[in-house]
Formats: C-alpha cells, sequence, structure tokens
C-alpha cells in the first residue's frame, strides 16, 4: 500500500513539474517575443543570438533558437542526466512552438512601441519569472539556463549570477546588428530584472524552516509529522528553567510549502503546544538540497 502511495506521489510529482513548466514557458514567451523582440530590445542567450540573427538576417527565431538548443542538450545529456534534459527537451519545444503561435496572433500590434523602458522592465519579469518557475521545476527555456544548472550542480552559486555574466556578453556584442548603444541599455535593464527575478522566484520555491515543538503529547505530534509531510523530526530534551521541569521538544525542518500542514496536525493533536517556527538560509541533505562544495585532491 505504502508502495502504491509513493508511486502515486511520484507520478503527480512529475505531472505538476511538466505543467508548470508549460506555465513558465509561455511566460518566457510572451515577454521575449510581445515586449522584447517588436521593441528591438536585445537579451542574453540563446534568445539574444537567435534575436541577433534575426535583425541582421530574417531568419526566424524559432529556428536559430531550436537548433541551438539541441547541440547545447547533447552536451549536458552525460552533466545533468536524462531527468533534466528530457523535461528540458519538452520546454525547448513547447517554446518553439510558443514563439510561432505568438507571433502570428501579434504580427500586427506592437505594445510599448513608444516606451522601450517599459518593455524592457516588463519583458524581464516575464522572462526572468519563466526561467526561475523552469528551474525550480527541474527543467529549463534552454540556452544559458543549462550553463546555470550545470554549474549550480557543482557549485553553490546563484543562478541569476551565472546567466547574468554569461548574457552580458551576448547582449553587447548585439551592437555589431542594432548600431544603438541605447537599446543595449535596454537590453541590460531587462537582464538585470530578469535575473532578480530568477533568484526570487527559485528562492521562493526552495524556502525552507525550521521548528521547535514542546508538548505533552511530542510523540504522537512526531509520528504525525514522520507519516505526513514525510519529514524527520529530533527529540530533544530540555528543562523549563523557570518550573524545573523536563520537557521533550521536537526539532523539525522543512519545506516552507509545508508549514500549514504541519501547524494543522499540531493543532488536531495538541492545539496548547508551545511552537517556535523561523526560516533557514539552507538546507543541505536528505529530502534537500545537495551540498555543493569543491574536493580537493591531493597528489603524492
Amino acid at each position: 500500500m505504502n508502495t502504491i502511495k509513493t508511486s502515486n506521489k511520484a507520478i503527480c510529482r512529475e505531472i505538476r513539474d511538466y505543467v508548470m513548466i508549460g506555465v513558465a514557458m509561455i511566460a518566457y514567451g510572451i515577454g521575449w517575443t510581445i515586449f522584447m523582440l517588436p521593441n528591438s530590445i536585445p537579451t542574453g542567450g540563446v534568445p539574444g543570438v537567435s534575436s541577433v540573427i534575426f535583425w541582421g538576417t530574417g531568419i526566424p527565431v524559432q529556428f536559430t533558437y531550436f537548433t541551438v538548443n539541441f547541440v547545447l542538450l547533447l552536451i549536458a545529456l552525460k552533466i545533468l542526466g536524462w531527468r533534466f534534459c528530457v523535461k528540458t527537451i519538452y520546454a525547448v519545444t513547447l517554446l518553439t512552438a510558443l514563439l510561432q503561435v505568438f507571433q502570428s496572433f501579434t504580427a500586427d500590434q506592437h505594445l510599448l512601441a513608444n516606451d522601450p523602458f517599459m518593455a524592457s522592465i516588463i519583458g524581464g519579469v516575464f522572462m526572468g519569472s519563466g526561467i526561475g518557475i523552469g528551474l525550480a521545476f527541474n527543467g529549463s527555456t534552454g540556452g544559458t539556463d543549462i550553463v546555470a544548472a550545470i554549474i549550480n550542480k557543482y557549485r553553490d552559486i546563484s543562478l541569476g549570477r551565472v546567466i547574468m555574466i554569461v548574457d552580458l556578453i551576448i547582449i553587447t556584442s548585439s551592437y555589431v546588428v542594432l548600431h544603438d548603444w541605447e537599446r543595449i541599455i535596454y537590453g541590460y535593464v531587462a537582464l538585470i530584472v530578469s535575473s532578480l527575478c530568477v533568484d526570487q522566484v527559485v528562492n521562493s520555491m526552495r524556502r525552507s524552516v525550521q521548528f521547535f515543538i514542546i508538548s505533552d503529547k511530542y510523540k504522537e505530534i512526531g509520528e504525525r509529522i514522520n507519516h505526513d509531510p514525510h519529514r524527520g523530526v529530533t527529540v530533544v530534551n530540555a528543562q523549563g528553567f523557570y518550573s524545573g521541569n523536563e520537557v521533550k521538544m521536537l526539532f523539525v525542518l522543512a519545506k516552507k510549502n509545508e508549514s500549514h500542514k504541519i501547524f494543522q496536525l499540531i493543532n488536531e493533536v495538541d492545539p496548547h503546544a508551545f511552537v517556535s517556527q523561523s526560516a533557514v538560509i539552507g538546507v543541505y541533505g536528505e529530502g534537500f538540497d545537495q551540498f555543493k562544495v569543491r574536493t580537493k585532491r591531493y597528489q603524492n
């Protein structure tokens, strides 16, 4: 029975990932094709390269975007594994199709034509949110996202920072086609906004909390937390300073989105329990993030 429940939850997580990646691609496609591309605002990564080629030669962005990502995915396949690459292939294919759809429906529209600064802000928000949601659910829009995911696998470096450094070079190089430094500056603005949105979305998805719980019914509370949301519980022997009584305190680490469930079950078992909740910067280990440290090798 437990095996079946675990399997069903794994299937639900996979379906959720694909749905959210689809939402991410819609957001990214809106930002790129509706706000950035029509206003000749350069962006980074493969979309930036595709935009430059489109402005210079007229080749549709979706063709260049798909071709370059195909090559990058072949490289990433060995490093990041099938799970990441399959979802990224899905994301890249979906975004390629969405680019054609968005451009067809907005061919006669040019939003914020007289306000490129606002277009860069809104476009950056849509694109950054799309990248962040995609990465948070084990996918990506391809391009520099793949590079960032590879680096983030081995180093605890901000995803937004990696994307920003790589994309700065691409945006600057678009001057060769645009010959307009004002557009390049708008591209920088969109890049900064996008990078901030990436970090905000990813960090909010991975945010963790810790609980200290004092209750006479600590065993029942601990068993409930072990069962669902399947989090480990540590029992700490403590003593009340004023009363001098021996008490049992539970220490629990959980995801932010699991907080409501934990509070709910504590209230069901012991409404008079004393509970302290606080946010933590990072949690590493089983069920959370993996350690990302450099291993030194010594030679004799």
